[in-house]
């Protein structure tokens, strides 16, 4: 089982941002909202690639092992994508607890 600390670091390295999320995103300028949707976006690619790869390989177009790599990734992106959820409500749970 990936923890989402675990989750978050690897797609932190996968972006390029040397271990650091959000490191990439300071730099472009653009907003928190933003990186969010790139990432739903990412998600819903590789999810839809995975399906692409599955239909393929019931036409008798595609490999197994690229059938089973498509839905590998569409599984890691999807962890990434809860991991965060996870934690984006936690924290707002988090909050709400606070005194005022």
């Amino acid at each position: 089982m990936i923890t989402p600390l675990a989750a978050a670091k690897a797609y932190a390295a996968t972006q390029g941002a040397g271990g650091i999320p959000g490191a990439d995103v300071a730099i472009q300028g653009s907003s928190f909202g933003d990186m969010l949707k790139n990432v739903m976006g990412d998600a819903m690619q590789t999810s839809k690639a995975a399906e692409a790869q599955m239909a393929a390989h019931v036409s008798g177009k595609a490999e197994l092992i690229d059938v089973i790599t498509a839905i590998s990734s569409a599984e890691a992106s999807l962890e990434t994508v809860m991991a965060v959820r996870d934690q984006v409500i936690s924290a707002y749970q988090e909050i709400m607890r606070m005194p005022i």
